[in-house]
């Protein structure tokens, strides 16, 4: 079910705009936020329900009152107002930062937005997300956001680099680089294993491969296959390590880990290695 603007209705005492603080816009802005929220959360029942309760609406109403304040540069108020709604919503949003319409953060607790982050329209944030910077940039120093992005429970998104429209960041995932449109990335650092010119499905961080899996896959079907060559040119069988042998190479890696003696440790593996070559020949 769609929840257009005029569906909605605003109690009269918020529709009040002799104080200044609740103008014509921001009542539009908070609209769209309850319709964002009622359109996604099918835990959402009613109106009400989001505006009172919602904690992400409840951040981002502060917000918009807080960056019209940053804008007329009365810089300490808007990070008052900034810092009592992160005591009582748990969600860090800079009054510097550019949110567009239809933000949807859901739950919220631990989600940190920075001053310089922008975010586009549709947008979809979960609890632990962080949009932040690495330390080392000036200026411009958090992510940007396209449109209609969803970013999964405590990711982090960190430097001045752009999300593409339509694209996915899951859950757990550390994004370092930017992502193209329509891609779904995932991992830590975060690597993109999904791009295509259609728009992905929504609310779904299940069904999205696993590069680790799929690179240990990779690697086990090289082995296999050099094992196979290898078998053909001695004439005798690759043998399998007993699980003695395992224990004591890993024993003596483990030993041998050190910044100091890396280089050496694996100088000795590669000889290793050459000598039951060798051997088997």
């Amino acid at each position: 079910m769609k929840y257009g603007a005029k569906q909605l209705k605003i109690p009269k005492a918020l529709l009040r705009t002799d104080t200044g603080i609740f103008g014509s816009r921001l009542i539009e802005e908070i609209k769209n936020d309850i319709i964002a929220v009622r359109e996604r959360d099918p835990a959402a029942k009613s109106n009400a329900e989001v505006l009172f309760l919602y904690s992400g609406v409840h951040a981002l109403l502060a917000y918009r009152v807080s960056h019209k304040l940053y804008i007329k540069k009365k810089y300490f108020s808007a990070r008052l107002i900034s810092q009592l709604a992160r005591y009582l919503t748990g969600i860090e949003i800079h009054p510097g930062a550019t949110i567009g319409k239809g933000l949807f953060i859901d739950h919220g607790m631990g989600v940190v937005i920075g001053e310089t982050a922008e975010i586009g329209d549709n947008c979809t944030i979960y609890q632990g997300v962080t949009l932040g910077g690495t330390g080392k940039d000036t200026g411009k120093r958090h992510p940007t956001l396209g449109n209609n992005v969803m970013v999964g429970a405590g990711a982090k998104v960190l430097g001045p680099f752009k999300i593409g429209d339509n694209s996915k960041i899951a859950a757990g995932a550390v994004v370092l680089n930017e992502i193209p449109a329509d891609s779904t990335a995932v991992g830590m650092p975060a690597k993109v294993v999904r791009r295509s010119g259609l728009k992905l499905g929504d609310l779904d961080q299940i069904h999205i491969p696993d590069p680790t899996a799929q690179r240990i896959c990779m690697l086990e079907s090289r082995i296999a296959h050099l094992e196979a060559e290898l078998s053909a040119i001695t004439g005798k069988k690759a043998g399998t390590p007993d699980e003695k042998e395992v224990h004591d190479c890993a024993e003596k890696l483990t030993e041998k880990s050190s910044v100091t003696n890396v280089s050496e440790t694996a100088s000795e593996s590669v000889t290793e290695i050459t000598d039951k070559t060798e051997a088997m020949q």
